[in-house]
């Protein structure tokens, strides 16, 4: 059994989850450190949100996440750090993107201009071309796994 699954096997034992899932790393394959980097945010801090190009998931033929999807997010070697389970999802213009939704996705300093600037440039150096007009993939989630602890805990 592989260290995903193994990973998987406990969260599923513990909370009674009988679901499949995917396992995906934030970014981009060719950055390894940032895909620690995002999956950390996820894991430990306030990152509870992700974009993605509306083209890319139609060009790929992958189908659009939908709420209740569960996904093992990995590092930036392939291990697993957490699970989180898709709360929402929307299609939205690139130009349309909020400023809630930038504190959300919880990346830099958690504003619109810092989410702005972060995605031009990330598009930018994969050589895609967006306006405002273009369409943007918008999930929200939860970290199911693991558990955050609380003071009760």
């Amino acid at each position: 059994m592989s260290a995903v699954e193994s990973f998987w096997r406990e969260f599923a034992d513990a909370s009674g989850v009988d679901a499949g899932y995917s396992a995906w790393a934030f970014g981009s394959d060719d950055d390894p450190g940032l895909q620690a980097k995002l999956g950390f945010l996820v894991r430990d801090g306030p990152k509870r949100a992700t974009t993605g190009l509306l083209s890319e998931y139609e060009q790929e033929g992958e189908a659009l996440p939908e709420t209740g999807d569960y996904s093992v997010i990995l590092d930036g070697r392939g291990g697993p750090l957490c699970i989180i389970r898709t709360t929402h999802v929307e299609l939205r213009p690139f130009g349309e993107v909020d400023a809630e939704f930038a504190r959300v996705e919880g990346e830099g300093d958690r504003s619109l201009d810092y989410w702005r600037r972060a995605h031009l440039a990330i598009f930018d150096r994969l050589d895609i071309e967006i306006d405002d007009g273009t369409m943007m993939v918008l999930e929200r989630f939860d970290l199911v796994w693991p558990r955050q602890a609380t003071g009760s805990d």
